[in-house]
């Protein structure tokens, strides 16, 4: 049990950043506000550069509410629990909000959470939400934006039915919902324990709610969702004793019918809800404290108790905003308005997940579903492997690495309590969803192991994605490991699960390789070379291999039709495909036959036009010919220009894809954010450099986005970009430095980093001779 660790960890690694960072203590015992007036008066607070919309409206899929950093829950409103485009529960384009919910997940592309909605109601409470065509006929209400507010730790909206103003602020694991009522009125607040984001496909399997005192709730409830049986508590309290408290039970008050005695203070079934009813005959707030457990409603309290036993809405906010700023401060930046806005809000999403799962107690539910203790370190939960392995990983390794080791020990935890002994593919609150391919814990747990981050057992580790890798019963790996590639007549998406299979491989090689392993080094990394196994040489792309070796036809190199379900590709083609092999670049440059013909099929890529843009994937936006930022196999194919001696290309479509697809606007993500992995890509490609191979000793230089950054890194150590004359003209690299002395190689190791200094680029507004002779690191 690491309690105490536990609370004072999410203000990050001490002595690692600048004093600036830290909100003077004075500040808070004065109980004064540094949201609303501070805000003018402190401009340089990074908190406030931060514009939580971004990514609500269209693809993006994050949600406005307030969440600490990595926190437990995150208060937000819902305007959809139905629609599976809306992952986060609110879209912004939406006209009407259905209530305030105590969990959500960011920019993933399949909704849960969603738990516990709590809406305030004038008059005669309904009990079901009504539709968006007709909110009248629920609790659903109207609102507008221009009586709509959010920043980092806090959320306020006024909802037109009622006129009640409501206001959000969390703390880790607990938080506060302000409702604000008008004048005479018969006022309630409903708690709905049937709300979760459904998606039209997941469900409420049972609940139970109970009435502890005149002014405390505590609830449950089981969700059959994506993460196939969920389990939640919550606690709330309320600030004014309850005038009237009823429950209802499939739209039925309940109460004891002289029969045979109910009471009427707690019941259990699959459609509750709670009304907390008042007579306002004066302007009132109602404060609702909340908090969530996974193990028990006990524990819920205690978290409640915990956290913000005797602090005011002001004081909490205020408390999470000078996290969020500390943490904020892990990367300073010079550049526009904007591009602060920009950069900023990148940074807080990138920072919303994994999400901190464990009670107060050091207590969280397993993967088994027993009540499982964190002994030594602290557990996380939300793990969107696929996606985070490529950038957001990367950058906590370098700069959240106390952080890193303890996602690496809770997913340790998870191959512990796996009957498949595995780690996560894509886990969620005590659950394996399975989503995804490939088995991407592997390059987390190699790339911060060979990265320095300490506070993990390597030798355990080891165990872990060695045996996950060797899994016999997992997506015909073993037919892989036999044969040298997955079959498509076994296996869907057979393609790139070979190439994801081997980039995998590469990095267990590379950590067997460091800890003297040297059978399992040379075992894996012939495994890493299969990629060539599906390179069909007559088409220069990768192809559909049967198990006889023989290609899978018709072949229409540029297909994809996520409506079919089968496809030998995972949400993508294979022009997108072909060019993930990050850890062996020059063997596919060998396999295109050579550089010229490398950089040639690379502007195809960009300059591909389908006839139906329509086709393809439908929450992935952001094309650039057959590059899709939207989603992550094409993330790193910008940098690959590098590889081939034509940077100035490389810095063109940086500059096209940060200008296009980012920005500081509520539909400013192209797709989904994907717990930070959108977000974590610009960052790094703000900063000039990518790491297009996580668990190599290297970084590909790109071309910087903006004119300094400064990394205060978890080692205690500062590295420094400066971008000399960067405008949009002058997007082109003419030289480069470091620590005073010119580089001509396009390619950073990581120990320049680690060890700490400046990065310096001369920026043109013309190609130069820069990076053309590139030197690829072995």
């Amino acid at each position: 049990m690491s309690t105490a660790r536990t609370e004072a960890h999410p203000l990050g690694e001490p002595g690692n950043l600048p004093v600036r960072s830290v909100l003077p203590a004075t500040l808070l015992l004065l109980g004064l506000s540094v949201f609303t007036d501070a805000n003018a008066k402190e401009p340089n607070r990074l908190v406030d550069y931060v514009r939580p919309f971004v990514g609500t409206q269209g693809e993006g899929n994050t949600y406005p509410g307030p969440s600490a950093p990595f926190g437990m829950i995150q208060l937000s409103p819902d305007t959809d629990n139905e629609l599976w485009e809306t992952a986060s529960g609110y879209e912004y384009s939406d006209s009407t909000i259905m209530g305030f919910s105590l969990t959500h997940l960011s920019g993933t592309g399949i909704p849960d959470l969603g738990d516990f909605l709590f809406m305030p109601q004038i008059g005669n409470p309904k009990l079901v939400p009504g539709t968006k065509a007709d909110p009248d006929s629920g609790y659903r209400s109207r609102y507008s934006h221009d009586e709509e507010e959010a920043s980092a730790g806090y959320y306020k909206v006024k909802l037109q039915k009622s006129g009640v103003t409501v206001e959000l602020t969390t703390g880790e694991r607990a938080g506060m919902i302000r409702m604000t009522f008008l004048a005479n009125a018969e006022a309630s607040i409903l708690t709905d324990l049937h709300h979760v984001l459904t998606g039209k496909k997941w469900k409420v399997i049972w609940s139970h709610v109970r009435v502890e005192d005149n002014s405390t709730v505590t609830g449950f409830h089981l969700v059959n969702g994506w993460a196939k049986e969920r389990s939640l508590y919550f606690a709330a309290r309320y600030s004014r004793p309850f005038d009237k408290a009823e429950i209802i039970s499939d739209g039925q008050p309940v109460i004891y019918n002289t029969y045979r005695f109910r009471s009427d203070k707690e019941a259990s079934g699959a459609n509750l809800q709670f009304l907390a009813k008042y007579t306002i005959s004066r302007p009132e707030s109602v404060i609702v404290k909340v908090a969530v457990s996974a193990v028990s409603a006990e524990n819920a309290l205690k978290n409640l108790d915990a956290e913000i036993p005797g602090l005011n809405f002001e004081e909490l906010r205020d408390k999470t905003r000078t996290k969020s700023e500390r943490e904020l401060s892990r990367i300073e930046i010079e550049g526009s308005q904007e591009e602060k806005e920009t950069f900023y809000t990148s940074l807080y999403h990138a920072f919303l997940a994994p999400n901190l799962y464990q009670d107060i107690t050091g207590e969280y539910r397993g993967l088994d579903q027993n009540t499982r203790r964190a002994e030594g370190f602290t557990n996380y939960t939300v793990f969107s492997l696929w996606d985070t392995y490529r950038a957001t990983h990367p950058l906590f390794a370098l700069i959240q690495a106390q952080r890193d080791a303890d996602m690496i020990n809770s997913m340790l935890a998870h191959y512990d309590q796996s009957v498949e002994h595995m780690l996560p593919i894509w886990s969620l609150q005590g659950n394996e969803t399975w989503c995804m391919i490939g088995y991407h814990a592997v390059p987390v747990i190699v790339d911060a192991y060979l990265k320095g981050v300490k506070g993990f057992d390597p030798a355990r580790a080891y165990e872990a994605v060695k045996t996950t890798a060797m899994n016999p019963n997992y997506d015909n790996v073993a037919t892989y490991a036999k044969l040298g590639w997955v079959p498509f007549e076994k296996e869907n998406e057979s393609v790139s699960k070979t190439l994801e299979y081997a980039y995998d491989d590469f990095c267990i090689a590379q950590m067997a390789k460091a800890l003297g392993k040297k059978e399992d080094a040379n075992y894996f990394a012939k495994r890493a070379g299969n990629y060539k196994n599906v390179f069909d040489p007559s088409v220069g792309l990768m192809r559909g291999k049967d198990s006889q070796g023989e290609w899978h036809s018709p072949f229409n190199p540029h297909f994809y039709d996520e409506k079919m379900g089968v496809n030998d590709f995972t949400e993508g083609t294979s022009w997108q495909y072909s060019w993930y092999v990050p850890h062996d670049v020059p063997g596919l440059i060998a396999l295109m036959n050579g550089k010229k013909q490398f950089a040639r099929k690379l502007d195809a890529l960009f300059t591909f036009r389908e006839a139906d843009q329509s086709k393809g994937v439908s929450d992935i936006q952001g094309r650039i010919g057959e590059y899709w930022h939207g989603n992550e196999p094409s993330h790193h194919v910008i940098y690959l220009y590098s590889y081939v001696g034509q940077p100035w290309k490389a810095a063109e479509r940086l500059h096209e894809v940060v200008k296009s697809q980012y920005g500081n606007k509520p539909n400013s993500l192209s797709g989904n954010d994907d717990c930070g992995q959108m977000s974590a890509w610009y960052l790094f490609t703000c900063m000039g450099f990518y790491p297009v191979c996580p668990g190599s000793d290297y970084y590909v230089i790109g071309a910087p986005q903006i004119r300094k950054a400064t990394m205060h890194l978890s080692n205690g150590k500062t590295f420094a970009m400066n971008a000399n004359n960067l405008s949009d003209k002058y997007i082109y690299l003419q030289s480069v430095a470091l620590n005073g002395k010119k580089i001509d190689n396009p390619f950073l190791p990581y120990s320049a980093v680690s060890a700490g200094g400046t990065l310096s680029f001369e920026m043109g507004p013309q190609p130069s001779k820069w990076g053309t002779n590139p030197q690829i690191p072995k």
